[in-house]
């Protein structure tokens, strides 16, 4: 049995059926998903029912809420929430389901962003989609820390996390910094994932898979046609 991590698919659907078939990711696996499945990219209710299939087909894969799947949510209610969603991504995502509108979006879709978890643990790991915030008491608490924090590395606290290591995404940086933190990941405790692979940017463009039982890296580039 093989644990990965992934984070940011951003409705990259051919990226990230690539990326397992390269890793060979087999019933005997466990997937874990970052959140930020939909936006920006060309199929997000590609990638959500690609991920109902594994787990229909006997996959374990689990997965945690992204800010764009709590934008997308908060957008039912609140018309500023909804324009700025549709403008970081949002109308991508109504494309893929031949939607105008969030409210003509299947409910099933919507109901299963909304049970999405913040937050997993697994043996060493804290597994979260953004970040934590340090300023709390307990920084698993904060459930909007952990969907939009930035640049939180200096706040950590190790006495509270004990050894374990935070892996998260929603930032994009270069592969060189995914590296770089792997090589000291024992000393700052934290590893971003989040390679860009929506965007075309210099060291990114790329979907980040790591093996959280070895600790290697995969970089899989996007190719969505």
């Amino acid at each position: 049995m093989s644990r990965y991590a992934i984070s940011d698919i951003h409705g990259c659907v051919n990226t990230f059926k690539s990326a397992l078939q390269q890793i060979n990711f087999s019933k005997e696996d466990e997937l874990y998903l970052l959140g930020d499945y939909i936006d920006r990219g060309p199929d997000s209710k590609a990638v959500i029912d690609y991920i109902w299939d594994l787990q229909n087909r006997g996959h374990h894969v689990f997965c945690l809420k992204g800010n764009h799947e709590e934008m997308m949510l908060e957008g039912l209610t609140k018309f500023q929430t909804q324009s700025a969603w549709k403008k970081h991504g949002g109308r991508e995502t109504l494309a893929s389901f031949e939607a105008t509108e969030i409210g003509t979006v299947p409910y099933q879709y919507m109901e299963w962003m909304h049970k999405l978890p913040h937050f997993i643990e697994v043996d060493n790991y804290i597994l979260v989609h953004a970040g934590l915030n340090f300023k709390v008491n307990d920084p698993l608490d904060d459930k909007q820390g952990m969907l939009w924090s930035r640049h939180w590395y200096h706040e950590i606290r190790k006495d509270w996390l004990r050894g374990r290591i935070i892996v998260h995404g929603h930032t994009p940086i270069h592969q060189n910094e995914v590296k770089a933190s792997l090589s000291i990941l024992d000393e700052i405790l934290a590893l971003n994932i989040d390679n860009g692979c929506v965007y075309d940017r210099p060291g990114q463009g790329q979907l980040c898979v790591f093996n959280m039982d070895t600790r290697e890296l995969l970089f899989v580039p996007r190719d969505e046609g």
